[in-house]
């Protein structure tokens, strides 16, 4: 969609995956590419952990305790840090990559440095194609508008999704409380 296009027909594109949509394309992730299992929990931790692409590059093991089954979110832009829970999937995957790796990042490339974004960026491009999502969907941030939504159409009350993804306002939150169309179809007015 151009930029000139009208202000109606830019408020119609979706900004987040759904559920469906977000598992889809972890799954291509781990179907793809040289690191498939690298690549696979990457994705699902920005899923289910609403993570900025930067923060998921930046995620070094000292931000997690594999024992307590915790990790905290070293938030970006001005964003503030949590403490999430991680489930069992989670903690079995990352052990399994800890023990290849002496690197203090979680995500390494394959010389031993930081993961890049921009490796990220193609890394979900490409997994998103696989899973046949629309092309404006396909970029990391898709995944944690995907995460704030779940919450939100999940009734999780907008407080303690605006602490989930790090955010310093209620305001910034407030994007996610867009209704889904199956709540909607639920409400009657008589």
């Amino acid at each position: 969609m151009s930029d000139t296009a009208p202000a109606e027909e830019k408020r119609k594109v979706r900004l987040h995956l759904t559920p469906d949509e977000a598992n889809r394309l972890i799954a291509a992730a781990g179907r793809r590419g040289r690191y498939p299992d690298r690549d696979r929990v990457l994705v699902r931790l920005i899923y289910r952990h609403g993570l900025r692409a930067s923060e998921a590059c930046e995620l070094k093991w000292d931000h997690l305790n594999l024992e307590e089954g915790t990790i905290t979110v070293r938030r970006r832009k001005m964003g503030k840090d949590s403490t999430h829970t991680m489930d069992r999937d989670e903690l079995r995957d990352l052990r399994k990559l800890q023990k290849g790796t002496n690197s203090s990042y979680v995500f390494t490339s394959e010389r031993g440095g930081p993961f890049s974004v921009r490796a990220l960026q193609y890394i979900v491009c490409e997994a998103g194609k696989q899973a046949g999502l629309p092309e404006e969907l396909c970029h990391p941030h898709a995944l944690r508008h995907a995460a704030g939504y779940s919450l939100i159409n999940n009734d999780v009350d907008v407080r303690l999704v605006q602490e989930f993804l790090g955010h310093r306002t209620p305001a910034m939150t407030m994007h996610y409380t867009a209704v889904s169309p199956k709540r909607l179809s639920a409400l009657r007015v008589r």
